[in-house]
């Protein structure tokens, strides 16, 4: 089972191997391979959305890399993300990796939308009522952000994720998160 802990030192172990590369690449551009990198705070299983309810609590941290390989289609770019949200609250943690579509226009104005796979150290099953059954340990994540570029390098954005098991499970309650993020383009 995954722990908490495990996701916040997979988030801290991610972002020490970024900051560490800076010497290996270009000096001009030090983080050649990774595009962006967002940190946010996220409300925890937020109910009346795609899941419907809500049964669990807290705060979630939230970290992402975007990384720079990209292909170009309908206007915006497909790129890999990989990134985490740990619970304040010791409820449903996770681990995710994405294939993410970006527009981006002119006005600073962009939209986000991913799908990818996840994997979370909360329950299978339903044991507690203050705890989601999420039926397996591995789901589906869909990403969508809405924000504004405040620069060259920085955006603000709303962002929404929604991860369940599509009912390839006999349990499938799922689970929302939504709030602010920061977002730093290297």
């Amino acid at each position: 089972m995954i722990r908490r802990t495990q996701i916040i030192g997979g988030l801290v172990f991610s972002m020490a191997c970024a900051i560490s590369s800076v010497g290996y690449a270009n000096e001009r551009k030090p983080f050649t391979w990774l595009h962006e990198v967002k940190f946010g705070i996220l409300h925890h299983d937020t109910g009346g959305l795609w899941s419907g309810f809500s049964r669990e609590s807290g705060v979630d941290f939230n970290l992402e890399a975007i990384f720079s390989p990209h292909v170009n289609i309908l206007g915006g770019s497909i790129r890999p993300a990989f990134g985490g949200s740990a619970n304040t609250a010791g409820d449903t943690s996770k681990l995710y990796t994405d294939i993410r579509w970006q527009y981006e226009h002119t006005s600073g104005i962009f939209f986000g939308i991913g799908v990818g796979g996840a994997v979370h150290n909360g329950k299978l099953h339903l044991e507690q009522n203050d705890r989601k059954a999420l039926g397996s340990r591995v789901l589906f994540h869909i990403p969508i952000e809405i924000g504004y570029r405040l620069g060259a390098k920085s955006s603000l954005s709303v962002y929404f994720d929604h991860v369940s098991n599509a009912f390839l499970a006999d349990e499938n309650e799922g689970m929302d998160t939504l709030g602010g993020r920061f977002g730093y383009r290297f």
